[in-house]
């Protein structure tokens, strides 16, 4: 089973640059053109959030309708741009988030060698993440009733420091005690997020976490504490997951770009 992550996409279809750099429709376009190319392709593609910059009604469906150009099917969870209302609106069809009495846009997909366990780590009025006593009750209850099955976690808000001092500011409500959740479960794989726009890698709750780059920019790699920081137009990527029984989750990085074909190992001259 191969996964694909894509994350931090903030779209706007406006025709303005994003941070008056970046065309976040031409990086859009770049990666699932990039997805579809690729061989063999991933059997599907998770989007962990910050879809859109602004929730706009326009952002939101150019970003339905440039996702439905992906060859795989694709699932999406929200990051603290997005909108849960317009996201749950505009995605209901495909079947698998919640319904409107529930708040939480969580939701298991269960058709799969991997079970994937999508979590909701938006906090109301506030860039930070959070897993509320609710949402963690949620995911224990999940976890616990399929115990034996290999299991990943994608969230959007990676729930520990970083040392991108900038970025952590915003903090992780109910970190320590999410940590306790997982570290329960050993069927987790891997927990895999977004928003801090840096492929960084943690052990984490007795686990592996990873957070993905953004397609769209980078942070820049700054350790400096209490220093506003700013972000980098380095090359983007996105984390491929391979699934196997006998090896677990390994996890790769697909640069998105044109770095020609491959080329065949030849004996160097002495």
């Amino acid at each position: 089973m191969i996964i694909a992550q894509i994350s931090d996409l903030h779209l706007r279809t406006d025709g303005q640059l994003l941070k008056g750099k970046v065309d976040s429709v031409a990086a859009l376009d770049a990666v699932i053109a990039h997805l579809n190319a690729l061989s063999p392709r991933p059997d599907l593609v998770l989007a962990t959030g910050d879809l859109v910059n602004k929730a706009h009604r326009q952002d939101v469906d150019g970003l339905r309708r440039a996702l439905d150009r992906l060859a795989m099917p694709h699932y999406v969870i929200v990051g603290n741009h997005d909108d849960r209302d317009m996201i749950r609106d505009t995605f209901a069809d495909l079947g698998y988030l919640p319904p409107k009495q529930d708040k939480f846009l969580h939701y298991v997909l269960e058709d799969h060698p991997l079970r994937l366990i999508g979590l909701d780590t938006k906090r109301d009025d506030h860039d930070g993440g959070e897993m509320c006593e609710a949402r963690r009750q949620w995911l224990d209850d999940r976890l616990s009733e399929a115990s034996g099955k290999p299991t990943l976690i994608f969230m959007h808000h990676p729930p520990f420091a970083t040392g991108i001092g900038f970025m952590d500011k915003h903090g992780f409500v109910g970190g320590t005690e999410l940590e306790a959740v997982v570290g329960k479960h050993r069927q987790v794989e891997m927990v895999i997020c977004g928003h801090l726009h840096r492929d960084i890698t943690k052990r984490w709750a007795g686990t592996v976490a990873r957070v993905a780059p953004s397609v769209v920019f980078q942070m820049a790699m700054d350790f400096t504490e209490g220093v506003e920081s700013g972000f980098v137009l380095e090359p983007t990527a996105c984390p491929i997951y391979l699934w196997g029984e006998d090896t677990g989750v390994i996890a790769h990085r697909s640069q998105v770009g044109d770095f020609g074909p491959k080329h065949p190992f030849v004996i160097d001259p002495l």
